[in-house]
């Protein structure tokens, strides 16, 4: 379900006409010659979360904003739309063998990484079950 979740988060925001006109990548990993600003899906990981009858996960997955500015707040109102655009994920997601149970927010990070390039890296909780 991992995978399949990490499938759908992808195209979810690649779908984004906002998130694409914003950005030159929403990948899955760091690309390695795509200029900034960049999204990518960095790692995730996933424990049981079953119950008696049905299969579920809990997975942590990390994205990851590259871009450049000399002011924190440069990418402010882009930060703001992929959060909301995570957290819009429908839940139901059949097609691809699940449906969510919940998703949320845990933790953000940001960090300068020399010649005005920042990097924000935003985690999130999601709990899943079998469709």
């Amino acid at each position: 379900m991992e995978i399949a979740f990490r499938s759908a988060l992808l195209a979810w925001l690649q779908a984004d006409p906002a998130l694409s006109g914003n950005l030159n990548a929403v990948v899955e990993e760091a690309p390695s010659r795509t200029a900034l600003p960049w999204l990518a899906l960095t790692a995730s990981a996933s424990t049981d979360w079953s119950t008696k009858t049905e299969a579920g996960r809990d997975i942590r997955v990390a994205l990851e904003l590259n871009y450049r500015g000399d002011d924190p707040l440069s990418e402010a109102a882009l930060i703001a739309a992929i959060e909301r655009r995570v957290e819009s994920l429908p839940a139901d997601q059949s097609a691809a063998g699940f449906r969510i149970a919940s998703l949320m927010f845990l933790k953000g990070r940001a960090e300068q990484r020399g010649e005005a390039r920042r990097a924000l890296v935003l985690e999130y909780r999601v709990r899943v079950m079998a469709a």
